[in-house]
């Protein structure tokens, strides 16, 4: 079972979401993310946050469609986001994937980013899909494996300090027990080389972005 999160940034390629979307899927907006279901046709289960970027007759037609509102105050400490991505780990999920996480601000992009290291979420796989992107964290013990094909794009990116034994497979540049550097570009633009990849990490945070060029 998985729980999709519609945010309030851009969505590139919207239609192509009516084919990733499943009837088993639990739908969750974060506040204007809402909107992004109205134009899909999609009526989420939940809309979480202060709906300061619905206008009334948005949130009547939602909620004729089955959504419950769960009103935060505009002065909070957690974007709508964050506290979506907390309520969306409830349901327990196999994974949670952000649709509209990036564009429109750069503040909030970083931000949304930046939530999928949150210690809070450590346990539950996260994904934020942008168009042909995927983005995702790999965390200090964690393996990842990699859902992409041969040609494809691979980023890994260290966050907050260096990351340290770093070990893949399936890379065309490989990494045995490897360290990136925090504010480097060594491991910018790598490629799938294999249908089965995968990556592992001893110590610290890797962005990991896939681009899927097939």
């Amino acid at each position: 079972m998985r729980v999709i999160v519609f945010a309030n940034g851009e969505i590139q390629n919207p239609k192509e979401i009516l084919g990733f979307v499943d009837e088993m899927d639990i739908l969750i907006a974060a506040n204007g993310g809402a909107r992004h279901c109205l134009s899909l046709a999609l009526f989420p289960k939940l809309i979480i946050g202060d709906h300061d970027s619905l206008t009334e007759a948005e949130i009547q037609t939602l909620e004729q469609g089955g959504a419950e509102l769960q009103q935060h105050p505009a002065n909070k400490d957690e974007t709508d986001l964050e506290l979506a991505l907390f309520k969306a780990k409830e349901f327990n999920p196999e994974e949670i994937i952000i649709f509209g996480a990036l564009g429109a601000r750069w503040d909030m992009s970083v931000a949304n980013l930046l939530l999928l290291a949150h210690p809070g979420l450590k346990l539950t796989p996260i994904r934020i899909i942008d168009g042909f992107d995927e983005l995702s964290v790999l965390q200090s013990d964690q393996v990842k494996e990699i859902f992409a094909q041969p040609g494809d794009t691979i980023s890994l990116i260290p966050l907050c300090g260096d990351a340290k034994g770093i070990s893949t497979h399936g890379l065309e540049y490989p990494l045995e027990k490897g360290t990136l550097r925090f504010g480097a570009t060594r491991g910018v633009s790598n490629v799938i080389s294999e249908n089965q990849a995968w990556i592992t990490l001893e110590e610290g945070l890797l962005l990991v972005v896939i681009i899927k060029d097939h």
